[in-house]
């Protein structure tokens, strides 16, 4: 071929999405017939990425949903590699926090005095529950916030729905939530303390941890990558989120006008619920619809944003 084209090229080229691309730019700039064998040379063809908000491909997410489980397990394989007591860690973690808590609030602010008289006792279990879901929280958005970075090298080499990086970390901390429980089953054997049998909800709380986790790491991840100055933000951000929820206290030592407001805050409705299912206190309904309300929000706008600046993650990542 005189072009340099060979006929299987050529027909390539025709019916590829560049050539439907010129009827673009309208008849008075469409090359003839005899310029058509310059195609190639005459045409300039500019990708440019969309502007704006960018609305979630659910099609291709669940083209990938196969890439997604690989992740997750990827990660729960080297959350402990190459620790002396790798999974064992799932387990200290919860414990030594635990017994901080129980001497420093429990005992010497005398925070346990704030419980009810018959969770007195067992205020050590009252604090496990409060820690099964923060433990995972906290550990999601810290880990998720910058997941993007410390996988750059991925980011940069192939392309696959940039969702599934945060998504990952985040669903395999579930993990470590389950060995948890395990320990905290133990403990609620010993100090004899029987759920109550709201516990069916449990699941359901564990989908709203999960879910605004999943939120923030998406947001924390497409800034940290856009500012690094959030690496050093977001753990100040996970020790200042503990204080302001119900980790160590009731949430009945804030002040009733200001509990609503105090509702906005994701883990202070899931935390109560769980303490709820488990000891069968009464259910915070209030709370936890304006708990989930916040959820939603947090996901929804996490997602969003997320795909607004995803198309400049390889360039800065």
């Amino acid at each position: 071929m005189n072009d340099g084209i060979t006929t299987t090229q050529r027909r390539n080229l025709e019916t590829s999405p560049l050539h439907t691309t010129t009827d673009a730019l309208g008849p008075e700039k469409m090359p003839s017939a005899a310029q058509s064998t310059d195609y190639g040379a005459n045409v300039e063809l500019v990708i440019e990425p969309k502007s704006g908000w960018v609305a979630v491909d659910f099609r291709e997410l669940w083209l990938f949903h196969e890439l997604l489980w690989f992740l997750v397990w990827r990660d729960i394989k080297v959350r402990y590699k190459q620790t002396v007591l790798g999974v064992a860690w799932a387990v200290l973690v919860p414990v030594f926090s635990v017994t901080i808590f129980t001497v420093i609030f429990g005992n010497f602010a005398g925070l346990k005095n704030e419980l009810p008289a018959e969770l007195i006792a067992v205020y050590p279990v009252y604090v496990y529950a409060g820690l099964l879901p923060w433990l995972f929280f906290s550990n999601a958005i810290s880990v998720g916030g910058q997941t993007l970075v410390s996988q750059r090298q991925l980011l940069t080499k192939i392309y696959f729905p940039r969702l599934f990086v945060p998504t990952a970390t985040v669903t395999s901390g579930l993990v470590d939530m389950a060995i948890s429980f395990g320990v905290f089953a133990v403990m609620m054997a010993i100090y004899g303390v029987v759920p109550s049998p709201r516990i069916v909800l449990l699941p359901l709380l564990i989908l709203l941890a999960w879910a605004a986790s999943l939120g923030i790491a998406f947001t924390l991840s497409a800034l940290t990558v856009t500012y690094r100055d959030f690496r050093f933000v977001i753990p100040f951000m996970v020790q200042a989120w503990q204080f302001v929820s119900p980790v160590v206290y009731p949430t009945a030592i804030v002040p009733e006008r200001y509990r609503y407001f105090y509702a906005l805050n994701p883990l202070a409705g899931i935390i109560e619920g769980f303490r709820s299912v488990i000891f069968g206190t009464p259910f915070p309904w209030a709370m936890l619809c304006i708990s989930t309300l916040s959820t939603a929000a947090l996901l929804v706008y996490g997602v969003m944003y997320f795909r607004k600046t995803e198309r400049r993650f390889a360039d800065i990542a």
